[in-house]
């Protein structure tokens, strides 16, 4: 009874309380004094922040921005009051708000240590980073016009050179991480798209003077949302013989749960051209120097009067101009649309792009349309599913701008006189011995190729446990090439009836990959984490070719209507199985290890030679989380870090390299086939070793306003994979061997600094410079490579090295070219070349300057080499002096040619006697390639934000760009980056190659 009284007597009360808190709510009203709208806008490129905390200081109700940035709430307090901003990724925002509506501008963290960094098959803080990798945002160089994306990063990742070799769109590149590892096998970097492994060896088979075609071209730059490069052992060792040279991770853009849907436009259209052009002799020098040099021979001159049987005096020649006719203003033209969001289990992110853009040399383009689909779904709490799916047609219209003189365009243009008129008496198109007559080649050229491409996977996640995830992947890499030419009658190619080819690749990279990983925070100052995975992966690859000569006419331009046919079939395949696994602890966030193996099994390889074992281990100090460093006010972070390991290659040679091979071959001896051998064995070949050191040193300093990272790398090749030539009495030509030793060692320093950071104005500035130091430690017999041998891979020197004769002067007496007789024997042979310079720079780097001023944004990005040696090959025609042949001496640098004794000058005397004073290989035309470039500057106005409204948009920006407006270099040629040949063994030789055009743009990026 106690009790019950006692409950009553509670309840009573407490039915008391509710009912006068009830009358008392019933009757009190909310006080407004005040209500806020306003807009969260990034401070640089103005557009609007989804998903941003705005709330009042000492209050702590808050509300989130929505798809434009815009927010509202009402408030008992009187304007003005404080307001607290926050949003990942960008600095903390307190203001005073004295009127309504208020625009709030965040900018970005300038470094945020708590980012997330994709490193192999997981991710990690920055902060615990301690492999070397690098991120580049996709936003910054996605608007710079070329084929394929890996030429936008130019300049951007401290050791990492990238060489764009012509001004052709789409063509493969010359992509070094940390220096070459080897001859003969692949010295790419991989490619990872979204866990994608892309396949970047060039499908072509037509022959365009040594270029090739990027596949990596294939991908839309748009559709990327950064890119990471990893460069030392410890953050490669994951991708085992895969990342050898180095690792590209690129990451695409997707949606985000609960993202209101939005529709990117990213529009621009341009024009460019050649910055110059060579500069040629005119028809009337041009006939003096011819008459100059039959003169020296002691002939008799051609251009004299007409009525003694000459062709006209020089000054009667006229000058036909055909660099202007090869050349033009070429249009680039790109238009992309996206469209993503989420709802709380659903992410989407859907595109579509066309590019297409004119080379400045006729009648070469490139155009591309792609469409891209990514999704994520969550089907419950634990598991998770998702896709990632790109499709890609490219098109291009292809030209010979390489080496050769059939169908090569720029031959046709620098190696005809300029005195020859085009046709002859008769008015009918001419070219000279050797060489097409331009026009008709121009009208007549019919050189393409389609790749149809497909890039996708889809991958499923299982959350066993917290700290425990499962995921199993799919990926496929395919690839539809086909090709064709046709070369009429018109054409030498083509004489007398005709040439027609056609072929068909496929190539097909499928990867199906599992991995467990563990990763749990024991108690407060213990981190630990657990990777187990496996991979399988496939690749195969077939080509079907036919060749048709012989036409009735140039209107039947089919194989089948071909007098006489021939085909040509063949396929490779090769397999890869890998088991990996890593472990990494980290102990108060202040020491950090890891450790990782990964043993990859290649069908490459024979028995007993097909695995190879790769570790790496990292250890990291962060010396800022010390505490005789913690009070040190001006230090945000500070770490010292160290790694080992080794990486493999069996990347670059044949899928068979180490069986004996025999070949069935088709007979015209009575329609019967017959069985030949075709390759020796190499039972014991085995995986090319490259073991790697690297030392570095992060900091950031003053707020995170200034950032740097420095690192040392030495990287060593064992069993480096060659190709030896045989005797020809062996019956074979060739065979692969494990027989090349190659050193790389450097220096990387990278600087990020806020230099002005307001309300109105800001200003950032990236910096970074590296040096790369290659040499070939062991090889028994000097390779060479390139046209006239140029190319020389020697032991003791570094890969890539100029084999030339050294022209000391020119004899002020006789006019004669002067070489140096290193074996002194009197006589200018093969035994006194020598190497003279590399490709390799001394040092190399870019510098960008990124300004904004209220909603005006401004950019500057600029790229630097210094000390890398480049071969003019160009002018070794164009300045032949006659020794070749008298025509060839177009080149306006003949003019300075030697002419009487006393003359004091490099370039001899024109004379078709001497051959020396204009010998193939000689080291008069090798050249400084160091240059300074204007990659790109930009200049932007972003709309506010309060008058998108009435249009309804999120954001508008509008921009103009140049891109390559000066390069300062002392390079005589067109282009210090030039490269006749993509092939993997052939750089820095300039012959018959487009420079990249000085390009000017106007864009517009827009959000609905």
């Amino acid at each position: 009874m106690k009790y019950c009284r006692v409950f009553r007597y509670s309840l009573s009360i407490f039915l008391t309380a509710v009912l006068f808190t009830s009358a008392w709510a019933q009757e009190a009203k909310p006080i407004i004094n005040a209500s806020l709208v306003g807009t969260v806008v990034d401070a640089t490129t103005k557009s609007p922040i989804e998903g941003a905390t705005v709330q009042l200081e000492a209050v702590t109700h808050s509300v989130k921005t929505d798809r434009n940035g815009r927010f509202s709430f009402v408030t008992g307090q009187k304007l003005p009051f404080r307001l607290i901003i926050t949003s990942v990724g960008y600095e903390t925002q307190n203001l005073v708000v004295e009127k309504s509506p208020a625009v709030v501008e965040l900018r970005r963290s300038t470094e945020d240590l708590d980012e997330v960094v994709v490193v192999g098959y997981t991710t990690i803080a920055r902060k615990n980073l301690i492999g070397a990798v690098d991120r580049v945002s996709q936003q910054d160089v996605r608007d710079i016009p070329t084929g394929s994306f890996d030429a936008q990063l130019q300049g951007k990742v401290a050791g990492m050179q990238v060489a764009a070799s012509t001004g052709v769109p789409g063509e493969a590149l010359h992509v070094r991480l940390r220096g070459a590892t080897s001859i003969n096998a692949d010295n790419n970097p991989l490619y990872v798209i979204d866990g994608v492994f892309l396949n970047s060896e060039s499908l072509q088979t037509i022959n365009t003077g040594g270029k090739a075609t990027s596949p990596i071209a294939d991908l839309n730059p748009s559709d990327i949302e950064f890119v990471e490069v990893l460069k030392d052992a410890e953050a490669t060792a994951l991708y085992g013989s895969r990342g050898a040279n180095g690792v590209i991770l690129i990451t695409t853009r997707r949606g985000k749960n609960a993202q209101s849907a939005k529709i990117d436009v990213n529009l621009y259209s341009g024009r460019g051209k050649a910055s110059k052009l060579w500069e040629l002799t005119t028809g009337p020098e041009h006939a003096e120097l011819v008459n100059e040099y039959f003169r020296n021979i002691g002939q008799t001159q051609p251009f004299r009067p007409v009525a003694e049987g000459g062709r006209g005096t020089p000054s009667e020649q006229q000058t036909y101009d055909r660099l202007s006719e090869a050349f033009r203003t070429a249009g680039v033209y790109n238009a992309d649309l996206s469209v993503y969001g989420g709802s709380d289990n659903t992410a989407y992110y859907l595109s579509a792009g066309h590019n297409k853009q004119e080379s400045i040399l006729r009648p070469i383009s490139f155009d591309r349309a792609s469409f891209r689909f990514n999704l994520d779904q969550k089907i419950n709490n634990r598991l998770k599913v998702g896709s990632s799916n790109a499709i890609s047609r490219t098109g291009r219209n292809q030209g010979r701008a390489g080496d050769g003189p059939q169908g090569g365009i720029l031959q046709a243009a620098l190696h005809t006189p300029t005195y020859l008129s085009p046709y002859n008496e008769a008015g009918v198109p001419v070219g000279r011995a050797g060489f097409d007559n331009l026009t008709l080649l121009l009208d007549n050229y019919d050189v393409g190729s389609t790749s149809l491409r497909y890039i996708g996977n889809v991958y499923g996640e299982y959350q066993i446990t917290p700290a425990l995830r499962f995921r199993s992947t799919f990926s496929v890499d395919h690839n539809n090439y086909n090709e064709h030419e046709y070369w009429n009658n018109l054409l030498i190619a083509g004489s007398p009836n005709g040439l027609a080819t056609s072929a068909i690749s496929q190539s097909t990279t499928w990867i199906n990959e599992q991995t467990l990983t563990y990763r749990k925070r024991l108690g407060p100052r213990h981190a630990i984490g657990v990777l187990l995975g496996n991979t399988l992966q496939g690749s195969y690859f077939s080509l079907t070719s036919a060749e048709g000569r012989g036409f009735a006419t140039n209107d039947f331009t089919l194989i089948s209507a071909a007098a006489t046919t021939t085909s040509n079939q063949d396929w490779d395949q090769y397999k890869l199985a890998s088991f990996f696994g890593r472990v990494d602890y980290a102990f108060d966030d202040k020491y950090l290890l890891d450790f990782s193996l990964r043993a990859d099994g290649s069908s490459k390889f024979n028995e007993g030679y097909q695995w190879g074992h790769f570790p790496a281990i990292g250890l990291a100090w962060r010396l800022s989380k010390e505490s005789f460093l913690e009070d040190v006010a001006l230090l945000n972070d500070l770490k010292l870090k160290t790694s080992y390991g080794l990486t493999g290659n069996q990347n670059g040679i044949n899928s068979f390299a180490s069986r004996q091979l025999w070949s069935g071959v088709g007979s015209s001896y009575r329609g019967i086939a017959g069985i030949v051998p075709a390759q020796l064995a190499n039972r014991e070949l085995s995986w090319e070793t490259t073991s790697q050191f690297n030392v570095g040193l992060d900091a950031a300093l003053l707020r995170n306003r200034l950032t740097t990272s420095f690192n040392y790398y030495y990287k060593y090749t064992k069993d480096g994979l060659l190709t030896e030539i045989l005797p020809g009495t062996t019956g074979f030509s060739s065979f692969t061997d494990n027989a090349v030793e190659i050193s790389n060692r450097g220096l990387e320093l990278s600087i990020s600094s806020v230099n002005i950071n307001n309300d109105a104005f800001s200003w950032n500035t990236s910096f970074n410079i590296s040096r790369n130091i290659n040499k070939i430690e062991k090889l028994a017999t000097p390779q060479s490579y390139g046209s006239r041998n140029l190319i020389q891979f020697k032991e003791g020197h570094p890969m890539y090295s100029f084999w030339v004769y050294n022209q000391l002067y020119v004899d002020p007496q006789t006019g004669d070219a002067v070489y140096e007789d290193i074996d002194g024997n009197g006589r200018i042979t093969t035994d006194d070349r020598k190497i003279m310079g590399s490709i390799w720079p001394d040092y190399f780097g870019g510098l960008s300057n990124d300004f904004s001023y209220k909603n005006f944004d401004l950019s500057a990005f600029l790229t630097f080499s210094v000390g890398n040696k480049i071969y003019n090959h160009n002018r070794f025609f164009g300045e032949g002096g006659g020794a070749r042949d008298a025509a060839r001496i177009i080149f306006r640098s003949n003019l300075d040619r030697w002419q009487q004794p006393g003359d004091i000058t490099d370039v001899p005397r024109a004379d078709g006697v001497n051959n020396n004073n204009y010998k193939d290989g000689g080291g008069r035309w090798l050249e400084d390639g160091s240059y300074l470039r204007l990659r790109t500057l930009s200049l932007g106005y972003s709309f506010p934000a309060t008058h998108l409204g009435r249009w309804s948009l999120a954001k508008l920006r509008i921009y103009a760009q140049a891109t390559n407006l000066f390069t300062l270099t002392r390079y005589t040629g067109l282009d210090p980056e030039s490269a006749a040949s993509s092939a993997a063994n052939q750089q820095g030789i300039d012959l018959g190659t487009p420079p990249q055009p000085r390009s000017f743009q106007l864009g517009v990026n827009l959000t609905l």
